[in-house]
């Protein structure tokens, strides 16, 4: 985008810049499409002028009608003209009409992919904090409301403004303290509508807020319906939503009523200024002051601008609530991001895969320190598991691997590159990661594997399907690799889910291998053969895999341990068993549950209990 303060100055477009305000969100896109908006506004005058002028051509048609002698040359000529402006007037609307649509349009599809935009490029923390549901609303729904929005400019609000420009200058013709009066009762009442209308605006916005957290609470419901119905729970929802609903419902009468409330007010002006005027311009003709003819445009005129200035401010405590809306979206979504890249940033120079920690300390917001003052150096190409008690920081230090997450202290390294000085894009396409709760999109088996590397062939892909052994259930489904798996992948098992996603991550054309406990949900067979697979198939990438299973990292070149934050052991698995140290007590832990038929759940500590051993070690 431009100087609107969309993006920053550097020009990359995938660092959108906060804004100030609303105002500057919307008048992006007014400058962007200025020619069509230009365009647009030209023709609803035009339209909205004709009108006025038809009126004009009334009367001087009723002049000519009513003159004695019958002017019928002059009758002929106002006819001529009043049916000119009739058709010159519909062809105008009908053009503004079409060019609505494709402004209107064009700018929805522009907006909705801004925001999604400025909402990728949030934390994950703050997809953890938000309904997905409710942000995907906020998305689709603030294009709308800017159609309609639009909407609410080019055809309630200009025209009744036309008019009533247009009747100034015919009434000021007729009589010019007609004009003034007129002019008067608008300038007082749209004064009036400003003031009242601020006033209104926390309503509007209450109501706003509430219709996206029960619109998002709703599709959460929806998603979670297995639990829902596997836990009885479907009264107790719906009683929960009714809650919901309700409030949501409140708010919405608090907005509608105040607005109800308004226009009460202004029917009994209008009613009052109407009379008066219309008894003003009668009045007049019985002094012989005007002609028949002007009698009849003040009267059109009057109800004309009476009711459109009517229209307006119905029109303009509309565009209050939709400003509303907008306003709270962008609130939602233009939040302040915690990891942005600098100004002019280069992409990662691809290389073998080196990866290196150089006293990383990370702490979460008000949390406590997940990681203090960690140092490894890994080699590209080793294959390294990650192994330590539950709150050791082995998701953490993931995290920070793909930034997620910026470090506080200290600085990470891949291929001697800092990422932290990277484009946050460049460095994912080197990582190809697999999470425990593997999520696939609601598409075909083969799309979800191929969304690794979109560029590859079929045979790649089966390739990669082999590898990780899915090939065989996946072409034993319903339509084999074409078959949708449902929305985050609920078709299948947890055990296939985790397959495809590390399918799709062999398929990705990555120098390294993150797996975060991606092979918790197999059986032993399929992990073995992915295992197999990681040491033979990936012998140039480099592999770092978090797992609770120790036996899933015996053939592993080398072995972490952390605990509270720390690195306390750094060897192979025969080498630290040989030390008979934290690694080893989980080792004979892990046996043990297993020889009586239950793997106990050591690694499930308290975070900062203590082991034995548990001593910083300096990096292998």
């Amino acid at each position: 985008m431009d100087d609107a303060g969309v993006h920053d100055a550097a020009g990359d477009p995938a660092e959108p810049r906060r804004l100030a305000s609303t105002g500057a969100f919307l008048a992006h896109y007014l400058r962007t499409w200025r020619g069509h908006f230009a365009g647009l506004l030209a023709m609803v005058v035009g339209a909205a002028t004709c009108a006025v002028a038809i009126q004009y051509q009334m009367k001087r048609l009723v002049d000519a009608m009513a003159h004695e002698p019958r002017q019928v040359e002059a009758a002929q000529l106002a006819l001529a003209g009043f049916v000119a402006l009739v058709a010159a007037e519909s062809v105008l609307w009908r053009l503004s009409g079409w060019l609505a649509c494709r402004t209107t349009v064009g700018v929805g599809v522009a907006m909705r992919l801004d925001l999604f935009r400025r909402l990728s490029g949030q934390p994950m923390r703050y997809f953890a904090d938000h309904l997905a549901g409710s942000l995907g609303h906020r998305v689709t729904a603030t294009a709308g409301t800017f159609g309609a929005l639009a909407n609410t400019v080019i055809w309630r609000i200009v025209p009744p403004c036309v008019d009533f420009a247009g009747a100034l200058v015919i009434f000021w013709l007729v009589d010019w303290r007609m004009a003034l009066a007129m002019a008067g009762y608008v300038v007082a009442v749209t004064a009036w509508l400003g003031v009242t209308g601020e006033r209104g605006r926390p309503l509007h916005r209450r109501y706003a807020e509430r219709s996206s957290a029960v619109g998002g609470d709703l599709v959460d419901v929806i998603a979670n319906m297995w639990s829902v119905k596997a836990f009885s729970a479907r009264e107790r929802e719906w009683t929960r939503l009714r809650s919901r609903f309700e409030d949501e419902a409140a708010a919405q009468r608090a907005s509608w009523m105040y607005t109800e409330r308004q226009r009460v007010v202004y029917d009994v002006v209008l009613w009052v200024m109407a009379a008066s005027m219309l008894s003003w311009a009668v009045h007049r003709w019985t002094q012989h002051a005007v002609t028949l003819g002007d009698v009849v445009v003040v009267s059109a005129l009057t109800f004309r601008i009476l009711h459109g200035s009517r229209d307006v401010a119905i029109a303009l405590v509309d565009s209050l609530q939709q400003l509303a809306f907008v306003d709270e979206t962008l609130r939602v979504i233009d939040r302040k991001r915690t990891v942005v890249d600098e100004r002019g940033a280069p992409a990662l120079r691809r290389r073998a895969g080196t990866l290196e920690l150089r006293k990383v300390c990370f702490r979460y917001e008000r949390g406590r320190e997940a990681l203090h003052e960690v140092d490894v150096f890994i080699p590209a190409g080793q294959k390294v598991g990650i192994v330590g008690p539950s709150g050791a920081g082995k998701s953490t230090l993931v995290h920070l691997l793909q930034r997620l997450y910026d470090v506080q202290s200290g600085e990470i390294l891949l291929d001697g590159q800092p990422i932290h000085r990277l484009q946050q894009d460049s460095l994912r396409e080197a990582l190809a990661v697999v999470p425990q709760e593997v999520t696939l999109f609601h598409r075909s088996v083969l799309d979800n594997i191929r969304f690794g590397r979109p560029d590859a062939s079929d045979d790649e892909v089966f390739a990669a399907a082999r590898a990780a052994a899915c090939d065989g259930f996946v072409r034993r489904l319903p339509h084999g690799y074409d078959t949708i798996v449902g929305e985050r992948g609920v078709k299948l098992s947890g055990g296939q889910r985790q397959r495809v996603g590390i399918a799709r991550a062999f398929l990705k054309d990555a120098p390294i291998l993150v797996l975060d406990e991606a092979t918790s949900a197999l059986d032993t067979e399929s992990e073995l053969r992915i295992q197999r697979s990681i040491v033979t198939s990936l012998g140039e990438r480099t592999v770092i895999a978090v797992a609770h299973r120790l036996s899933t990292l015996a053939a592993f070149d080398r072995i972490l341990v952390l605990h509270g934050g720390r690195l306390v052991e750094d060897g192979s698995a025969a080498e630290l068993r040989a030390r008979d140290g934290v690694f080893a007590r989980l080792w004979r832990l892990q046996a043990e549950g297993a020889l009586h038929g239950a793997v106990p759940a050591p690694f499930e500590s308290e975070a900062g209990a203590e082991w034995p051993g548990c001593e910083a070690v300096a990096p292998s």
